[in-house]
């Protein structure tokens, strides 16, 4: 009997982010309530489901659990023969594929365009445009062919030319996205992203069909980073390019064009993302012609399941929203470990998060492990490094744990000179030591977080502030470097490899910098061996459970909900369910 979990157990080729493209390991930044969603447990990266219980002795608290009784699925989802609706938050609407950061926003660029590569449930890549990939003996140059016959939505032919102009758009001075193809050491492209040339000597195109990358450096992601690189057409993306200046992009963040499986037909902030097949995608016709991205939240989404008004969900996952979701009797529930992982984020440009005895205590002094049993109970773990426990280069060796511990982190603010003010408010230098959190509203884990966080640092002597806001207001806070502490979670790529925490790093909006750190990561990415670069994560992580970046709250499962009427839907923890959509199907 294949096992998804244990196929998982098994994965040696994994982990860190959702958004595996461009360049230094991406990860994609969303909101704690639908979690570091990623993708879920699918039979051996072959596209196909395996809707088993799990096997005796495995964990009964994750797996495929298969609806009891389809005959219960409502009218409203019985009605709708031809389209998909699945809830999610409200994606931004930065559907470009140059600058989209979050989950959500993804999930519609997954839909629409395409790279040489895609991502497999377990975390490996197989080819989608690629028809061939060579590699030099030295790893310094790689041949793509494209598959012929490829066409974007509006009737332009595919080319190697688009794939070239998008590596000039990673490597122009003026842009500002997360993706980080300079890291890739593609030769020239530090000479085109200064100015100094007009191409990048080491992209030359052979013929249409055809291009040849060579880079100065390789490493264990180059393959990978290259493959990963959406196509978007020149002429649409391209049409008001000057080198240096990238700010018409913005103009196109919501009209995508790509080549992909859907194209987008409305867009209603807020509220709804309305896709249609695409007549002429290259793998043949989605077999769903409509599919609708729904705005829900968690106090919304179990009704809506019920009335039938959506079809796909990620739920957060607790004992009380299983068991209603079973007792629904028509939805099938994919329970697994999440590639990803719930964090308080701290500004480190704000001086009193610039020490790292403050940033130890707010973790000591924190109830975390009351924090994840009151929102998750037996469906999440307190975590001490940023990694996923499914992951290839997880470690807990040399790790502190920081367990609840007030005295500890009392004597910390003591020895940082934070003292006790006459109101109980500890301050130094004049200042006081008061804390501004923003946070998502409606959220089920702000709602255990806020009271356990405010109640824990008064008795610490910090004033807790808080703020609700939706989580794009959040997004658009970070942008600004307009916060003080506010709590996401971070979606990971199959890989370790990241820029979050490096220094100056593409997805680094929090400021730190540990030269440890950025040691331990750079000897990883460029070792090949697999135990060297387990060796070498570990010490990375170590440095970062050393220095506390941020604060690591929890790893989660998560809980695909799908009504049991759809098939071929394949979402994994490493596997968003965009990625084959075209797949899917409504059976009749």
């Amino acid at each position: 009997m294949k096992k998804r979990m244990s196929l998982l157990l098994a994965l040696m080729l994994l982990t860190i982010t959702v958004l595996a493209a461009c360049g230094g390991g991406k990860t994609a930044e969303q909101p704690p309530s639908q979690g570091e969603q990623q993708e879920t447990p699918p039979a051996e990266g072959n596209g196909e489901e395996t809707k088993e219980p799990p096997a005796e002795g495995e964990d009964a608290g994750q797996g495929y659990f298969k609806a009891e009784d389809p005959s219960a699925n409502p009218k409203a989802a019985l009605n709708r023969k031809d389209t998909l609706v699945v809830g999610m938050t409200a994606p931004k609407g930065v559907f470009n594929p140059f600058y989209m950061q979050t989950a959500y926003d993804r999930y519609v660029v997954d839909a629409i365009f395409d790279q040489f590569f895609a991502l497999n449930g377990d975390g490996t890549y197989s080819n989608r445009l690629a028809e061939s990939v060579e590699v030099s003996e030295d790893k310094l140059k790689y041949t793509f062919k494209l598959k012929p016959g490829v066409t974007y939505s509006n009737g332009d032919p595919v080319t190697v030319k688009d794939y070239a102009f998008a590596m000039k758009v990673y490597h122009d001075k003026s842009y500002d996205g997360q993706s980080d193809l300079l890291s890739v050491h593609i030769k020239g492209g530090k000479e085109y992203n200064e100015g100094k040339a007009d191409d990048i000597s080491g992209i030359k195109v052979i013929d249409d069909n055809t291009i040849e990358i060579e880079v100065t450096e390789a490493n264990a992601m180059t393959k990978d980073n290259l493959g990963t690189v959406y196509f978007a057409p020149e002429s649409v993306y391209g049409k008001g390019y000057k080198q240096g200046n990238l700010e018409y992009m913005k103009d196109l963040h919501a009209k995508p064009v790509g080549s992909g499986q859907y194209v987008l037909k409305n867009f209603s902030p807020g509220q709804e993302v309305v896709l249609e097949a695409n007549p002429n995608y290259f793998l043949g016709v989605p077999k769903i012609k409509n599919v609708i991205y729904k705005t829900t939240t968690d106090e919304t989404k179990l009704a809506m399941f019920q009335s039938g008004e959506i079809d796909m969900d990620m739920v957060t996952v607790n004992e009380d929203n299983v068991e209603a979701l079973k007792e629904m009797g028509f939805l099938d529930i994919n329970i697994f470990p999440t590639n990803g992982y719930g964090y308080v984020a701290l500004n480190h440009k704000d001086p009193k998060f610039q020490d790292v005895k403050v940033r130890q205590a707010l973790l000591y002094g924190l109830n975390r492990a009351e924090i994840v049993e009151i929102i998750y109970g037996p469906y999440a773990n307190v975590i001490n490094v940023p990694q996923s426990s499914e992951s290839w280069a997880y470690t807990n060796e040399g790790i502190e744990p920081y367990e609840f511990d007030i005295e500890k982190a009392k004597q910390l603010l003591d020895e940082a000179g934070w003292v006790p003010g006459a109101d109980g408010i500890r301050e130094k230098d004049g200042k006081k030591l008061d804390i501004h959190f923003s946070a998502t509203a409606d959220n089920p884990v702000i709602d255990a977080l806020i009271p356990i966080m405010t109640q824990n640092y008064q008795e610490l002597g910090i004033k807790l502030t808080t703020e609700t806001l939706d989580f794009n207001a959040i997004m658009d806070k970070k942008d600004k470097g307009e916060f003080e502490m506010f709590f996401a979670a971070w979606g990971l790529t199959p890989d370790p490899d990241s820029t979050v925490y490096i220094t100056d790093g593409q997805q680094n909006d929090i400021g730190f910098s540990s030269p440890e750190y950025d040691a331990a990561m750079k000897k990883g990415l460029n070792a090949f061996d697999l135990e060297e670069r387990k060796a070498a994560y570990a010490e990375a992580y170590q440095a970062l459970n050393k220095n506390v970046p941020d604060l690591p709250i929890y790893q989660r499962r998560d809980a695909w909900t799908i009504n049991s009427r759809l098939s071929g839907v394949d979402i994994t923890p490493y596997k968003n369910f965009a990625v084959d959509l075209y797949k899917a199907e409504i059976q009749q």
